[in-house]
């Protein structure tokens, strides 16, 4: 049996059902054999600052050279879509990449930024009417991971879809292509997908972005834990766990993990989960692609890859697929 099959009623009446989904995540999570929470949960309020606050670092390459790229190739990349099309945007944050794609789409039809952050698509919302006064915003509050609905006047009408960040990274590869068909089912008909990919490239380089000196990727991932105590009324000691991310050649991936400054049991929902000294929480993983093999796996989730656009140095790809 797993923990979670005791959270109804272990969690108050009054918590909603997304706070109790939460509380089974972090049970089934931490009584696993390696520890881990879903890095889903990374994007609250305050987790969501701290990652547009990563963006901006020196180390963190990933945004500035993924918003490049577009701005660069923005009239190419929106491909002359115009008056009957809806951009669709998967963990849309602050929307500030999709800006250059807007730009170059005067007529479109909608703009739908999905986020699981509320804050985030009313910041993002407020701005983008500044810039774009008669845009036609219609946000959707929800994880893109899970079954999202289109509002039903847009749903019959031709559709971009954009993934940008490398956030397909976050997903192994099996879940990876569950999500890529799920997004072709949901943008259909008539629909392309725009998509940032991380590409596989020195270890050292990916380290230094996932291990910021300024220390805001550690104060991004021991979020979860404070996301937790703030949930639950818990007192977990986020001093007791330090940020690490490591790099798996294997698996060309970058791992973050929450590790156990010492031996230590943490309470939670009636639950005592033991931690031995260096035993970790696995929060995130961040797979690197090369051209090919993201395109092969886009094919096995029914996508037909298109043209592919990179910086000079091939640091981060943004890859165009159709729908057949």
């Amino acid at each position: 049996m797993r923990y979670s099959d005791n959270t109804a009623r272990l969690m108050p009446a009054s918590f909603p059902a997304s706070e109790a989904a939460f509380a089974a995540a972090v049970l089934d999570g931490l009584s696993a054999s390696q520890k881990s929470l879903p890095c889903c949960y990374f994007y609250d309020d305050r987790g969501s600052r701290l990652f547009e606050e990563i963006t901006r670092l020196p180390e963190y390459y990933p945004t500035r050279t993924e918003l490049s790229i577009l701005t660069a190739h923005a009239a190419e990349i929106a491909n002359g879509d115009g008056d009957d099309c809806v951009l669709v945007e998967f963990g849309s944050g602050s929307s500030r990449k999709t800006e250059a794609l807007l730009a170059a789409m005067p007529r479109v039809a909608a703009y739908v930024p999905i986020d699981v952050s509320g804050a985030a698509l009313r910041e993002a919302q407020a701005r983008l009417k500044i810039r774009f006064p008669k845009l036609n915003v219609q946000p959707i509050l929800g994880d893109f991971s899970a079954k999202i609905k289109l509002p039903p006047d847009l749903r019959q009408r031709r559709k971009l879809g954009f993934f940008p960040g490398s956030t397909i990274g976050n997903f192994e590869r099996r879940e990876a292509i569950a999500l890529l068909s799920a997004f072709r089912q949901l943008l259909s008909p008539e629909i392309r997908l725009i998509i940032g990919v991380d590409t596989v490239k020195d270890p050292r380089i990916l380290l230094a972005a996932y291990n910021d000196s300024a220390g805001v990727t550690a104060a991004f991932n021991l979020n979860l834990l404070d996301r937790i105590n703030r949930t639950f009324g818990h007192t977990i000691d986020r001093d007791a766990f330090r940020h690490e991310a490591i790099y798996d050649a294997a698996r060309s991936r970058i791992e973050m993990h929450l590790v156990s400054r010492c031996e230590q049991t943490v309470t939670l929902f009636g639950h005592c989960f033991h931690f031995r000294l260096g035993e970790t929480i696995h929060t995130e993983n961040s797979h690197k692609y090369t051209i090919t093999g993201f395109r092969q796996l886009a094919r096995i989730a029914g996508w037909r890859p298109r043209r592919v656009w990179e910086d000079d140095r091939a640091m981060f790809s943004v890859h165009e697929l159709a729908a057949d």
